[in-house]
């Protein structure tokens, strides 16, 4: 078997490398149990290359559900016919911010096709456990890439407290903050936060090409 650092591509082992073992201690934890998500490949499936990178959108972990991990924070496979709440709300607000038809295919590959990093900060989860993993040194490891990303100029979009634990990595022009677009605190801030056009006003005062979120 391919060792879980392995999975990750030459770039990012060499940015990673301080941390080879952590990650090898949580790989072996892993190899005593199937019990987890997503799969392997897909743990660090939302590390794109670094000079593609622009906007990076932080979650907690991924669904506990197996028809919805698929190793991009908020994302789930185009086959998901019922959307998690907490990407209905982001939709909600995509729908209210840009004035984008309502997405119904919760796939969010074409946000990462376009320099979008979608990353949990845990990678993986016990399937049906939501936040089982968060004692299992992932933090350490997303954070560094977070560093990374945000020396390099990525745009930070950070929803709720666990991601905005995160917020000092980033400038005030290059971090979007608010509540999380759970059910349970979506109304508390999110909704009218409009981090879309923000992000994509950033985007352009920078000389880059604004993300087509619908």
């Amino acid at each position: 078997m391919v060792s879980l650092f392995e999975e990750l591509s030459p770039e990012w082992q060499v940015d990673l490398f301080e941390l080879k073992s952590n990650i090898d201690r949580i790989d072996a934890i892993l190899q005593k149990g199937s019990n987890f998500l997503p799969d392997r490949q897909s743990i660090f499936r939302a590390l794109i290359p670094k000079q593609r990178a622009k906007v990076l959108i932080v979650g907690q972990d991924p669904y506990p559900n197996p028809e919805h991990a698929m190793g991009l924070s908020f994302s789930v496979p185009p086959s998901c016919k019922k959307l998690p709440a907490s990407l209905r709300n982001i939709f909600k607000e995509l729908h209210s911010d840009l004035g984008e038809q309502p997405r119904t295919n919760g796939d969010l590959s074409d946000w990462q096709d376009q320099g979008v990093v979608m990353l949990n900060r845990s990678l993986t989860v016990a399937t049906g456990a939501t936040g089982s993993h968060s004692q299992l040194g992932w933090q350490q490891v997303t954070d560094k890439i977070v560093e990374v990303l945000a020396d390099k100029g990525v745009i930070g979009i950070l929803w709720g407290n666990s991601a905005q634990e995160l917020s000092s990595h980033f400038s005030i022009h290059n971090r979007i903050e608010s509540v999380h677009p759970s059910p349970l605190a979506a109304y508390r801030g999110f909704f009218g936060s409009k981090p879309f056009s923000r992000a994509n006003s950033r985007l352009i005062a920078l000389g880059q090409d604004p993300i087509r979120w619908g």
